[in-house]
């Protein structure tokens, strides 16, 4: 049974994460993607060999799997008709390059909308189209910084910040951009006209991370109520034995965990009682302090154990490994292992969204560098011969 994007052609010219992966979400609903990578130089920086067997990295493979891959020489006239031909019959551009990179090379979305007038073309720039920044590179890292999310990444019992330890922000612009993308589509179902679709990933990272984490810079107002935010009270808890991880955010689950500890009396304190009066500095204080000897007096089972019988949201800290094995994650069958003909034995999650009619697939492909060049080329009209003799010029790997 296709999935909800069959019968979409997506163009990546995107690298690294936040386009590509967005296009692979895309890939796994069904959509037919092509990612275009220059000829000459590493290609693609995920295809650097770290952790990869078969000329295919797992940095690659967990971004660019189910694609076909194209590997032209953009800087020549012949490799840019290509990109073009290629271009015309899509549904959706997608690229990731500083301003003024694809103009350079003739695949903006202008040259792009004049042979394929309905295109929605997606561009994606790590600051916008314009302003004091939008020529500088960017990576990850340095969204996190600008956002704020590094300063509030800030472990009370560690005073200093910390980056999060993953890309962050280039996911949550991925995730951005495949729903901006679908939402693109949508509207040219309904009107007949594609459009041009601007992410900065500056903007589709403050979006993502704004609902909790700048909850005391959206309501501006001198008579706002004081309150804590969740960076301040996300901690891990020490028992005896080690460390889990729980949350409580209502009343009636304050009260379970008061119970759970075997401290019912807490309730009737009115500095603990309730989530607006722990919400003061000194009652948040002086409750942690009974918490964290409660939960000091009991192995890690045992907390657990209790924190689980009165239904308060709560799990143990995992490993790598450990993880991956959870009892959960199995019975949802999250991971799935496929075998590649170069890389071996591969495994990743399965797209997560589960459609009742039109299931999401992992596609169990990947492409070395051009490695689809030949059919790609014939389906655009090229014949065996043309194709060779672009291959003996260097224009097509």
């Amino acid at each position: 049974m296709p999935g909800p994007m069959d019968g979409y052609k997506i163009i990546d010219f995107s690298q690294v994460v936040s386009g590509p992966l967005a296009s692979m979400l895309l890939s796994d609903q069904g959509a037919d993607v092509i990612k275009v990578e220059p000829l000459y130089g590493p290609g693609d920086v995920t295809r650097l060999p770290a952790f990869a067997k078969g000329g295919l990295s797992a940095f690659y493979l967990n971004n660019n799997r189910g694609k076909r891959s194209l590997a032209l020489n953009l800087g020549s006239d012949e490799g840019r008709e290509i990109a073009l031909d290629v271009c015309r019959e899509a549904d959706v551009i997608l690229q990731n390059f500083r301003p003024g990179a694809m103009a350079r090379l003739g695949l903006d979305y202008e040259s792009i909308k004049a042979v394929n007038p309905n295109v929605v073309y997606c561009t994606i720039s790590g600051f916008g189209p314009d302003g004091p920044y939008s020529d500088r590179p960017v990576l990850d890292p340095v969204i996190q910084g600008l956002t704020g999310m590094i300063s509030r990444q800030l472990n009370p019992e560690i005073p200093f910040p910390d980056l999060i330890r993953n890309l962050i922000a280039d996911k949550s612009t991925a995730l951005t951009s495949a729903q901006a993308i679908t939402a693109a589509l949508l509207v040219r179902e309904r009107t007949g006209e594609g459009q041009h679709v601007e992410i900065p990933m500056l903007d589709a990272c403050m979006y993502f991370f704004w609902p909790d984490g700048m909850m005391d810079k959206t309501l501006l107002d001198d008579d706002v109520s004081p309150g804590f935010l969740l960076s301040s009270v996300y901690n891990l808890t020490d028992c005896r034995d080690g460390k889990i991880v729980y949350f409580v955010a209502s009343d009636p689950m304050r009260t379970a965990l008061y119970k759970a500890l075997g401290h019912p009396e807490w309730s009737d304190d009115e500095r603990f009682a309730t989530m607006m009066a722990v919400s003061n500095e000194a009652n948040f204080a002086a409750l942690g302090v009974l918490l964290a000897d409660a939960f000091a007096s009991l192995t890690m089972a045992e907390a657990l154990d209790r924190l689980v019988a009165a239904d308060v949201p709560c799990g143990p800290i995992l490993d790598a490994d450990e993880a991956i094995a959870d009892q959960q994650m199995v019975h949802n069958q999250t991971l799935q292992t496929w075998q590649h003909p170069l890389a071996g034995s591969v495994q990743q999650p399965r797209p997560a969204a589960r459609f009742e009619k039109t299931p999401a697939t992992i596609r169990e492909s990947g492409s070395v560098r051009g490695g689809d060049n030949d059919g790609i080329l014939t389906d655009l009209g090229r014949t065996v011969e043309q194709i060779a003799a672009l291959r003996e010029q260097g224009l097509i790997a």
